[in-house]
């Protein structure tokens, strides 16, 4: 055995080998025996309790059932009965098994193991019969239930000693290759019963005393145990409790730590003053700024004079003036004689921000630019040039900001708009532009609102501001779901809707590009929606995302500037789309969108002074989600409440386009969207550690610095790289 059982290669743990050890690698990334401990049941059974066949039904989830053997009957390939005298197992397609307890018959069927199976189950003797009841032919059955025979009765009332002498059964993630490879769930309990009994004298304590006695934790021996093979249901849940609380513990120490040592560091820009061009631009605004938005303001004016590197998150709903946000920040950086960029993830929406900021910008005197990747070079000679030379004081663009040959004279501050969709990477090329020798502030954006409890995981060392406040005019979207049998009532309205001078967006879904299947309904739907709105006096325009951007642009101007009264289009534009003139957003298949997503595309619409309408068309059978979703967007207009219910519903990696790898650090068995009381109060205790000792120097902090040493929390995060 090596020196520690936790690092053993998973294919020396007894009933493993090199051909299970290759399945667990591939389809639950365990390489090691302490990566097969970290695999945490997701449910529990409790085998203690023996259902009667008489109460059994078929809507019931894994039961246990204990039985004599009748009578076994084996089929051939036509389903036809073979005579035992006869058996050829080669044959054997099909073996019932007919069982009872006295209060009724139920048959045990089995397509694979046969030959093993008839050897071990003998007519008259009694077995326990765990698994899923299921109705066949008018008759109940169970279908390769697991078997066991009856332990003989001590009478010392003694019983074996082990892991698995447990109640309860827990139930692990698996996978189709992995059951057809031999590892069932009573494999994988077995397994996990000899890795602990291997490994369980190698796990050592990672929190420190003071700590567990503070908020009542029980050891870590006492949680892996019981996590795996629970003595009962009040251990299980302690121990569930000790290692989601460490998980969160751990990931808001290394984020907050973080947080200490930019806030140490005195190397940030300092921006004193506001500048004539601000003063200029905030006192021509046609509009007021909400108090929201003062709010913020004042946030992000607070962080640039401090010395201190800005992270800040802007959250704000759609609607809700980020924008503005955006363009006076800049402005802030530029009146302190530095430069802003301001990035996109599309050029639709970099188009349209560099628009609307130009407008805000003019009488500043503040030179712009706009560069996407279909910038004319002899544009971008200019812009190069104008960078370079600190001439362009504000840079709006998309992914060509990237490039080797864009170069600031001074970087100061680098505004990203939805971030998520821009990678690590791309954003450390962006930071070492900055020529003055500091690392720019940074302010991120989003629209989609993001639950707090995600909020201070993905973005844990970042402050946060919220714009929680819409201007003031903008009126409520009325939100409808209707199914098909209304759709002519739809056309109806829509027409109603053009005569009154309005426009309606039509969107389709398309889960992933190359779905054939989407693309049929998006063009049939463009079809019917032409037939039904035929040019004059209609016209249609189409966007999606096989088309080239020439096209797409060419589309979506069209839509912009009012010479196309429905765009039908593809969740393409989700992001970015600005039409106060569209008043209306039809999605169909409303049912096959994520809330966030909804939400999103929802946004699109009540831009104007308009009423405006989001109808969501829907099939005539929903699951119990899909009509969740509907509802509760049909009840309500707040971005964080959806968000929050999505992350319940759906997980946080979904929620972020992201799966759960795209978390810092990943949870083996914390729930963002289920344990954000933990997580609240992890953060707290965390906070309070660093607020005693920040740098975990202490000795009885040893274990703390220790863990958040490893690698796993050399977090490549999403908000500060620099």
């Amino acid at each position: 055995m090596e020196k520690n059982a936790l690092e053993t290669d998973i294919q020396f743990l007894p009933g493993v080998g090199p051909k299970r050890a290759a399945l667990l690698r591939k389809e639950l990334n365990v390489n090691t025996v302490g990566d097969l401990i970290k695999i945490y049941p997701f449910r529990y059974i409790d085998r203690s309790r023996i259902i009667m066949i008489k109460d059994a039904a078929p809507d019931m989830a894994y039961i246990q059932i204990k039985a004599e053997v009748a009578e076994i009957n084996l089929y051939g390939p036509k389903g036809t009965g073979i005579d035992a005298a006869d058996i050829k197992f080669n044959t054997v397609k099909r073996m019932g098994v007919k069982v009872t307890d006295g209060t009724g018959y139920m048959e045990m069927v089995f397509f694979k193991g046969i030959k093993w199976m008839h050897s071990k189950l003998k007519p008259g003797e009694s077995y326990v019969f765990f698994g899923k009841p299921s109705i066949f032919n008018g008759h109940l059955n169970m279908v390769h239930p697991e078997v066991d025979s009856i332990p003989d009765s001590r009478t010392d009332g003694s019983r074996k000693e082990g892991f698995m002498n447990s109640s309860m059964t827990g139930v692990y993630p698996g996978t189709e290759r992995l059951r057809n490879g031999g590892i069932t769930g009573k494999v994988m309990n077995r397994l996990m019963e000899n890795a602990l009994t291997m490994a369980l004298p190698y796990i050592e304590e990672t929190l420190p005393k003071y700590l567990m006695i503070e908020k009542g934790l029980v050891p870590v021996h006492f949680a892996v145990r019981n996590i795996h093979f629970p003595k009962d249901t009040a251990a299980l849940e302690k121990a569930k409790y000790r290692l989601k609380f460490e998980e969160l513990f751990y990931l808001q120490l290394s984020l907050l730590k973080q947080k200490y040592i930019r806030r140490r560091n005195d190397n940030g820009i300092r921006m004193p003053k506001v500048g004539e061009a601000f003063n200029i631009c905030y006192s021509s605004l046609p509009f007021s700024l909400t108090g929201a938005q003062k709010r913020v303001i004042t946030e992000i004016r607070d962080d640039m004079k401090s010395g201190h590197q800005m992270n800040r998150l802007l959250q704000g709903d759609v609607g809700s003036g980020k924008t503005m946000v955006a363009v006076l920040t800049a402005l802030i950086a530029v009146g302190n004689g530095f430069q802003a960029c301001i990035m996109a993830p599309t050029e639709v929406l970099a188009q349209q921000h560099f628009k609307n900021i130009s407008g805000y910008l003019s009488g500043t005197g503040v030179r712009t630019a706009l560069l996407t990747g279909s910038t004319k070079a002899s544009e971008r000679r200019g812009i190069h040039e104008g960078l370079e030379d600190g001439s362009i004081g504000i840079i709006v663009g998309t992914h060509a900001l990237f490039e080797d040959n864009v170069i600031f004279r001074n970087l100061g501050l680098a505004i990203i708009d939805e971030q998520h969709r821009f990678g690590v990477e791309q954003r450390a090329r962006l930071w070492r532009k900055s020529s003055c020798g500091l690392d720019p502030h940074v302010l991120v954006m989003t629209a989609t609102p993001i639950p707090r409890t995600l909020a201070m995981t993905l973005y844990g060392d970042l402050d946060v501001s919220v714009i929680d406040e819409l201007p003031p005019g903008r009126k409520p979207i009325q939100t409808i779901a209707a199914s098909e049998s209304k759709r002519f009532a739809l056309y109806r309205f829509m027409k109603d809707q053009i005569r009154l001078g309005r426009q309606i967006f039509v969107v389709y879904p398309l889960i992933f590009e190359s779905e054939k299947l989407d693309y049929r309904n998006l063009e049939t739907g463009y079809e019917q929606i032409v037939q039904a709105f035929p040019y004059p006096p209609y016209r249609t325009a189409i966007v999606h995302g096989k088309q080239s951007n020439e096209e797409k642009k060419f589309n979506m101007d069209a839509f912009a500037a009012g010479r196309a009264d429905i765009l039908v289009a593809t969740s393409v534009i989700e992001v970015g789309v600005d039409v106060p003139n569209a008043s209306v957003m039809v999605i169909e298949s409303a049912e096959r969108f994520g809330l966030s997503q909804l939400h999103q595309l929802r946004g699109r619409v009540g831009r104007g002074s308009e009423k405006s309408y989001c109808i969501l068309m829907t099939g005539h059978k929903l699951s119990k989600d899909s009509k969740h979703r509907i509802d509760l967007m049909c009840a309500t207009e707040n971005g964080f409440e959806l968000a929050e219910e999505d992350m319940k519903m759906r997980g946080p990696g979904d929620l972020e386009g992201t799966q759960q790898s795209g978390l810092p650090v990943e949870l083996n068995i914390a729930s963002l969207a289920r344990d954000g009381l933990i997580l609240n109060d992890a953060r707290q205790c965390a906070q309070n550690v660093l607020d005693k000792d920040p740098s975990l120097s202490q000795p009885e902090n040893r274990l703390l610095a220790e863990e958040i040493g490893k690698d796993k929390y050399k977090i490549r995060d999403y908000s500060r790289i620099s």
